[in-house]
């Protein structure tokens, strides 16, 4: 009985403690919102002059955004922030295709529009920029501004 009364403690015990552990299933990682945190921190490092501890953040960012990628890839809001980390890392030709894809999702995504277009400056393709800049001609945005500025000094205005 001693015996029999150990073991059921012990279960119960174990059951408990697992859980807690896992907070009852609601633990799930949000691996999109994770890598935003990590794009705004790594911001901050560029602006601060430390570009290489940046690009960590920023390849660590993409890391968590392919996990989101895989559980909804229609999402043109992951798609964009893949295309980003990948630009900010140098990876341009990658950046192109995660824009690209996201813009097939939703056309008009004012992000996904002014960053594809900052990589087209980045990259001399300035005619493919003003392309970006015309489809946000109508949204009277802060992604148009930003962008024709970037257009405008060939991309002397910060990335």
């Amino acid at each position: 009985m001693k015996k029999f009364l150990y073991v059921l403690t012990f279960c119960l015990t174990s059951q408990l403690l697992f859980a807690a552990g896992n907070g009852g299933g609601s633990s799930e990682v949000d691996y999109y919102k994770e890598a935003v945190s990590l794009v705004k921190r790594a911001g901050k490092l560029e602006t601060k002059g430390k570009p290489e501890k940046a690009k960590k953040l920023y390849s660590k960012a993409f890391k968590n955004l392919e996990k989101a990628n895989k559980k909804d890839k229609n999402n043109p809001d992951i798609l964009n922030y893949m295309g980003f980390t990948s630009r900010k890392i140098g990876n341009f030709a990658e950046a192109e295709n995660y824009y690209l894809s996201g813009l097939k999702i939703n056309p008009n995504h004012n992000g996904i529009n002014e960053y594809l277009g900052e990589l087209y400056v980045q990259t001399g393709k300035i005619d493919k920029a003003k392309e970006r800049l015309k489809v946000l001609s109508n949204c009277n945005c802060d992604e148009f501004k930003e962008l024709e500025l970037i257009i405008k000094t060939r991309g002397t205005k910060v990335y």
